[in-house]
């Protein structure tokens, strides 16, 4: 074997590399055990304690590995990631409603063609893959022939980009961007908002050519606060700030208080606290000098922020120690909280939620002015590097000033419009406009505070701080700094959220309470380990000491999959257990494919360590061919799945990869030193020594009969689901789903029945995994875009619920919505998806077999094996005990099938052109098909039995969120067998240019 001392430096290096990865999981459950302990009294536990504990590692030392002190954060971020529905919380899409941005920009235009052309292309929207624009444009062009979109567009408010002289390419460019920019501001938007929520790595992501923002909260609790925080409309304000010489003496007064605390406790004499702090703030303020200044820009600021650091450790300027340190002492209650940054001060983001506790206290809140409140910057800062110690990061703390109303002076919806623009010097700089309105409180705001800053605040959070040089009249502004292009641009979109106040709406949501989580980890776990048992006992049976190597090779590959989920950011969800443990059947069919290979040359008489070359190189090529048409399934599946599925498809993806290099690589390694160590190895038990020895089964001959039992039965089957329709799952079609849990068992009729007022119809119901759980699906209110339909919704069904049980118990342990037009976008992804992975299956066998009957054989097996899994689901779900509906799970098995038979096919393939090759020239091609679907019968089977076995505990113990999934990877599997046998190979004889196909291979 070549290159065997890399390749074993390389298995003992990414075995190393996943077992450092994976130890973060450990470590990570160790600090959460540790948490709960803490936060536990009398077997009670308090959330909010064990998050404080959790809070005050995240940014310190929790865990020393090998050396290196790690913080709670660092270990999260590298431990594996489980899915929400492993661990429960809340995945949400939101989508910013394009209509509204035109209503907007429109000038809230009330042209009855205009809004009838609003509304026609937001039900097209519904059915239609095209961007929401050109749906309005084919609308309002067949409603309005002739006439102009500047007539709708062209306003004060957009006077500097279009005019009534704009012709409609213009205009729609104008209408995209603005969208496209409106989109690019609520990502930001959320993404600052989604850290209100306390919970560890959350994850946002703008999906790529649509409006949709998706959102996913691991862990969160409450889902109507969630629901209110995500769709509340952006406040932009504009706030005068306090400078460090006024709030010197507050915080002095503050120091003081916790001073005397702090001698109350220990029982010290108190003494007055110094103006240090008062008088270092004040050192702090030396200004920017740029026009409306970003404090970005601050040339003096450095030595404010010195001179501050110094006087709050007790030094003089010249940096030498007070002799008096008692004001030091007393001061340094706040100095271990307050840092100085540029123009004020920071905290350190490990002590902001200390800080907001304490700003918070009654007693505190009477040192300050009432028109005095506390905003944070959105953006961290680096304090100043001093000798010995690493930069802090730390978040400014602005202390602004409350108009009228206890409201902003001023606030966003003045703004007429904001861009990034360039200064007389060629910097990056802001431009923004403003209405006559806002000129008009603008020209007092800036007279009032030159050489002051202003707070450019949006959600509470401040974006920027510049310096005013002089009064601005006319309502124009140009912000300047050491600005890069990007900031300029970001700030830009920032003030554009008080032009373009548009709310995003959820579309499509789900939340997973932790007692399903904790049921799916606890499945997911029962469904590996049942698995990978059946594999070991079934391997061992029947390949003996090579079966122990199999078992071997396979443990290693469900190690590295699971590993290697940590580097590249994956998500390991349910579906992802699933994908692993079909990883792990499908991983012994390469196995299989060697051992019957070299068992071939055994009984040839070939010599062991001959034998077991000869047999590696014999299967590789088969095993190459097979998973590269399974990994394109898998790639096509990832890339328009979402969510969990996309987790199936990772996992899948990678343990192919795995499989490969364990397979043909690791367990050769293993073999090969077992031989030359001069030990005995058998490939062959008794039981299946000569099992499938000589068999010689006619298949070709019985292919028309194969053909015409198919036809009888896909045909009869897609006649009846004409008849009966197809059970869309409702991310097909759109709806409202619940899982409820009872406490006694309870009958779906009699649930369907007591929601039947509330939602003012029958809403579908089914029992989930016990007769105790039941999923509740309904249509109610799916159309209703108000931010509070989710609620009212709910409130319907727990009215029903709450009636049903009178006075028993029961919980809604998972909640999900998908909107009408996200349900025909994955319906759509969906059929592309499936159509997408023939279409590439085909190519490889026409390039790779260089036949275009290979490739008709396989593509018309594809064909029949998606038919039959359709027709056999959808007759089934009559008959048994839980719900089959067609839904992303099932687009997950259908693509998952179609790379196992196309697997399956290929094997058989490489046999049959093996040997065409070596056949003499009268043999018929029959004759030689025959021969190779005999000589691989052996692994046919045994591949197609540990399958089976796999997916029939995937079906047992994987969970009720899985058993669609699995039952149609059960069909999937039997039918796959079958067209491979009668249909697939010996079609090879019956296509186009068949009689050819000797001479050609040759």
């Amino acid at each position: 074997m070549r290159n065997k001392p890399l390749l074993i430096f390389l298995t003992c290096l990414v075995s190393a590399l996943c077992l450092y990865y994976l130890s973060f999981t450990w470590i990570s459950r160790g600090i959460e055990k540790d948490a709960e302990e803490f936060a536990t009294t009398n077997g009670v536990m308090d959330q909010r304690k064990k998050a404080q504990y959790l809070d005050s590692l995240w940014v310190n030392p929790a865990f020393n590995l090998l050396g290196k002190e790690l913080t709670y954060k660092e270990v999260k971020e590298n431990e594996v990631k489980l899915g929400l529905d492993l661990m429960g919380g809340m995945h949400v899409t939101m989508e910013v409603d394009a209509g509204d941005i035109l209503k907007v920009l429109s000038g809230n235009n009330q042209n009855k063609a205009f809004l009838e052309a609003l509304m026609e292309a937001r039900e097209l929207q519904k059915t239609s893959q095209s961007p929401y624009i050109d749906l309005f444009y084919q609308a309002f062009s067949t409603k309005n022939p002739g006439v102009k979109l500047n007539t709708v567009f062209s306003n004060k408010n957009n006077s500097s980009r279009i005019d009534y002289s704009s012709d409609d390419k213009k205009v729609l460019a104008y209408l995209n961007e603005e969208v496209q920019s409106t989109i690019d501001r609520s990502f930001e938007i959320l993404r600052t908002r989604i850290d209100k929520f306390g919970v560890t790595q959350p994850n946002i992501q703008q999906l790529k050519g649509t409006n949709r923002i998706q959102i996913e909260l691991p862990g969160i609790s409450d889902a109507a606060r969630a629901r209110k925080i995500l769709q509340s409309v952006a406040k932009l304000e504009f706030f005068e700030v306090w400078e460090g010489n006024e709030f010197g003496t507050y915080i002095n007064s503050l120091n003081d208080l916790l001073v005397k605390e702090e001698e109350a406790k220990k029982g010290l004499k108190s003494e007055s606290a110094s103006d240090t702090f008062k008088s270092a703030a004040a050192d702090s303020t030396t200004t920017d000098s740029t026009a409306v200044a970003s404090n970005a820009d601050s040339s003096n600021s450095d030595t404010g922020a010195a001179a501050l650091a110094k006087k709050l450790e007790g030094k003089s300027d010249s940096g030498d120690a007070k002799k008096d340190t008692s004001s030091a002492k007393q001061s340094s209650i706040l100095t271990s909280l307050f840092k100085p940054v540029y123009g004020g001060l920071g905290v350190s983001i490990k002590d902001t939620s200390k800080v907001n506790r304490l700003l918070s206290r009654d007693d505190v809140k009477a040192i300050f002015p009432t028109n005095m409140k506390y905003l944070w910057g959105v953006k961290p800062e680096a304090t100043g590097q001093t000798a010995g110690k690493e930069q802090d990061e730390v978040l400014p703390l602005y202390f602004v000033k409350k108009g009228r109303d206890n409201q902003a002076p001023l606030e966003g919806s003045v703004i007429t419009d904001a861009r990034q623009d360039f200064d007389d010097r060629g910097q990056p700089e802001v431009t923004m406009a403003m209405n006559s309105e806002g000129a008009r409180i603008w020209k007092r705001l800036t007279a009032a505070n030159i050489g002051r800053r202003i707070a450019i605040a949006l959600d509470n959070y401040v974006y920027s701080a510049p310096n005013v040089r002089g009064e601005i009249p006319n309502g124009n502004s140009s912000i300047s700094g050491s600005f890069t292009i990007d900031e300029a641009k970001d700030l830009a979109n920032i003030l554009k959220a008080g032009k373009l106040p548009v709310p995003t709406r959820i579309v499509e949501e789900e939340v997973v309470g932790p007692t399903l989580g904790k049921e799916s980890i606890n499945q997911g776990l029962m469904s590996i380990i049942a698995g990978f048992l059946t594999i070991i006992i079934f391997m061992i049976a029947y390949y003996n000491n090579s079966g122990v190597v199999a078992d071997i090779a396979v443990l290693l590959n469900v190690f590295l999959v699971v590993g290697i989920l940590v580097p590249v950011q994956a998500v390991l969800t349910l579906p992802g257990i699933a994908g692993i443990v079909l990883t792990v059947g499908m991983a012994v069919d390469a196995n299989v494919l060697i051992n019957e290979r070299i068992r071939d040359e055994i009984r040839l008489g070939v010599p062991l360590k001959e034998a077991v070359s000869k047999g590696y190189s014999a299967a590789s090529t088969s095993i190459w061919d097979a998973n590269i048409t399974t990994v394109l399934a898998g790639f096509v599946l990832f890339y328009f799945g979402s969510g969990p599925i996309q987790g199936f498809a990772t996992t899948l993806i990678i343990g192919i990869f795995t499989s490969l290099f364990t397979s043909v690589y690791f367990s050769r390694i293993l073999i090969e030193s077992r031989l030359n160590k001069g030990g005995s190895f058998s490939f062959s038990t008794a039981f299946s020594k000569d099992l499938f020895k000589d068999v010689n089964f006619d298949f070709v001959s019985k292919r028309k009969a194969a053909y015409v039992f198919s036809s009888v039965v896909i045909g009869s089957g897609l006649v009846f689901i004409f008849m009966t329709g197809l059970n869309y799952g409702v991310d097909f079609k759109g709806g409202w789903k619940y899982v409820v849990q009872f406490d006694q068992s309870v009958s779906t009729d009699d649930v369907r029945s007591a929601l039947n007022a509330p939602l003012g119809g029958f809403p579908e119901v089914k029992s989930f995994g016990s007769s105790e759980k039941v999923q509740i699906t309904t249509s109610y209110m799916i159309d209703d875009l108000s931010d509070d339909a989710a609620m009212k919704v709910q409130g319907k069904v727990e009215e029903g619920l709450k009636a049903f049980v009178k006075g028993g118990k029961y919980e809604i342990l998972s909640t999900a919505k998908v909107g009408p037009t996200v349900a025909n976008d994955i319906k759509v992804n969906s059929t592309i998806a499936v159509l997408l992975a023939l279409v590439l299956i085909f190519a490889y066998i026409v390039l790779r077999f260089r036949k275009l009957g290979y490739a008709m054989g396989a593509t018309l097996a594809l064909f029949h094996d998606v038919l039959m899994v359709l027709v056999f689901y959808s007759v089934c779900r009559y008959f048994l005990p839980f719900s089959l509906e067609i839904d992303q799970n099932f687009i997950a098995a259908i693509l998952t099938i179609v790379g196992y038979s196309v697997n399956d096919t290929v094997v058989i393939f490489d046999r049959v052109r093996e040997f065409f090759k070596d056949s003499v020239l009268e043999e018929d091609p029959k004759t030689v098909i025959n021969k190779a679907l005999n000589d691989t019968f052996s692994r046919t089977v045994v591949t197609a039995s540990t399958v089976l076995l796999v997916v029939l505990i995937l079906l047992f113990f994987g969970g009720e969120t899985i058993r669609g999934l699995s039952f149609a990877l059960l069909i999937g599997v039997i039918t796959g067998t079958y067209s491979t046998i009668y249909i697939a190979v010996p079609f090879v004889i019956d296509a186009p240019g068949a009689k050819k196909i000797k001479e050609e291979v040759e």
